[in-house]
């Protein structure tokens, strides 16, 4: 009587569980562990070493932390990748900040990484070397796609920030050392968010608008976050596409950044940028006297070499001698005369060319004096030759003798019985009727 009681009790006691008993679907219970997961582990750092690295078409990065007890699957969609200071690579250790979630297609959990950062080696170095790594096989940093800065350039472009010392300083002496010279200002972020694309824009636009001869792209000291506008791959890019020179001049003389070796040209600072763009005016104007003198001691012996070829060789040949070299000497003054232009910095453009067209002048005269003086030879070598001339003779009452032939005849003997008289103003026919002695 007792156990068919106690078989009663414990056959209700299993239909009152059943008919509470709740039942979940899988998609219900993985609901509820990730909000489980959420909760407990919504923002964790994990320490492993990277491996299993799949980078994704869409942009995203799986990879697996793992340490010598456990790993974890992990990934890092698009929208955290471009914010990584580093690309994950096989083998490295490294620290993963993110939170723990469920990946509903397979029932396993995952951690989905928003940050990362190297142990061992900081992330901005990394991240450093890397690229650096990269642009180097690319040849992005061969010395033979260095272009040389132009020696006389007449527009500089600056791309950095319009405020601070820096702008202010590179102005002052651009203007100092070249005169005269045109200096256009694309005013950009040099730090923080937005800086990178900044700076590109600045490049970009001189490189498209073929505005200057010269670019300069840089900014005043900082630490190495400070900086690190001018070691993203964009601007390097950027700098390396420009078709004109680009000067890097980013912090002091120990800063090294992935834009100084792509640039044409590295300067310590941005002052040295602005020195090693243009030259010193007081260097230029010695090289224009140079030029000066060197044009006068070769036009004093063209024109002596000239004159010694007058004398040698005969007047009509010395005279349209004169004439070739005045042509060439003048055509060789126009070409020393537009070199001067183009090495000359405005300031001084108006004093040179004075003296220029008064060596003009000064040529234009020596010439004038050559022809006049051949001229006046011409005409003496004229009138000697007409004094020696036998008809000058004629005009003084003399007659010339000559046999039908036109032959002159000069004695008794060989005159024939008829003969030609040639007087001043015509001729006679005569007879000869007999020889007188």
């Amino acid at each position: 009587m007792g156990d068919g009681v106690q078989s009663k009790k414990v056959m209700e006691q299993i239909k009152l569980d059943w008919g509470q008993r709740r039942i979940r679907t899988v998609t219900q219970l993985t609901a509820e562990i990730r909000e489980l997961l959420n909760g407990s582990f919504g923002d964790v750092w994990v320490a492993g070493e990277i491996s299993q690295v799949k980078p994704a078409p869409s942009g995203h990065i799986y990879f697996t932390l793992k340490d010598g007890g456990a790993q974890i699957r992990c990934a890092c969609f698009r929208s955290s990748v471009r914010f990584l200071r580093f690309k994950p690579q096989e083998g490295m250790a490294a620290v993963a900040r993110g939170r723990v979630d469920v990946y509903d297609a397979r029932g396993e959990y995952q951690l989905l990484v928003e940050a990362l950062e190297p142990r061992g080696f900081g992330a901005l170095q990394l991240a450093f070397e890397q690229l650096k790594k990269q642009l180097e096989q690319e040849g992005l940093f061969a010395a033979e796609r260095k272009r040389p800065l132009p020696k006389h350039p007449r527009r500089i472009g600056i791309v950095t920030s319009p405020a601070g010392a820096v702008i202010r300083d590179m102005i002052e002496i651009l203007t100092r050392r070249y005169p005269g010279i045109h200096i256009r200002l694309y005013p950009a972020l040099v730090q923080g968010a937005g800086s990178v694309e900044a700076v590109v824009e600045g490049i970009t636009y001189f490189s498209r608008s073929g505005w200057a001869d010269v670019v300069i792209a840089g900014r005043g000291g900082g630490s190495l976050e400070d900086l690190w506008t001018f070691n993203e791959e964009a601007v390097a890019r950027a700098i390396a596409a420009c078709p004109v020179p680009v000067i890097s001049a980013v912090g002091h003389e120990t800063d090294f950044t992935i834009a100084d070796m792509v640039a044409d040209l590295r300067a310590p600072t941005p002052s040295a940028a602005a020195e090693l763009a243009v030259p010193l005016r007081p260097d230029l104007e010695d090289r224009i006297a140079a030029a000066e003198r060197r044009l006068g001691r070769g036009l004093a012996f063209t024109i002596s070499a000239a004159r010694t070829r007058v004398h040698r060789l005969g007047v009509d040949r010395a005279t349209a001698l004169v004439h070739r070299r005045l042509g060439r000497l003048g055509q060789r003054v126009d070409e020393l005369a537009a070199r001067l232009q183009r090495q000359d910095p405005r300031v001084r453009m108006a004093v040179n060319r004075r003296r220029l067209d008064a060596a003009e002048a000064a040529l234009a005269k020596l010439a004038g004096g050559a022809l006049a003086a051949a001229g006046r030879r011409v005409e003496r070598l004229e009138a000697a030759l007409g004094s020696l001339s036998p008809l000058r003779v004629l005009d003084r009452g003399y007659a010339i003798v000559q046999d039908p032939a036109g032959h002159v005849i000069s004695s008794v003997e060989s005159a024939a019985d008829e003969v030609v008289i040639r007087l001043r103003d015509g001729k006679l026919g005569a007879r000869v009727t007999g020889r007188l002695t």
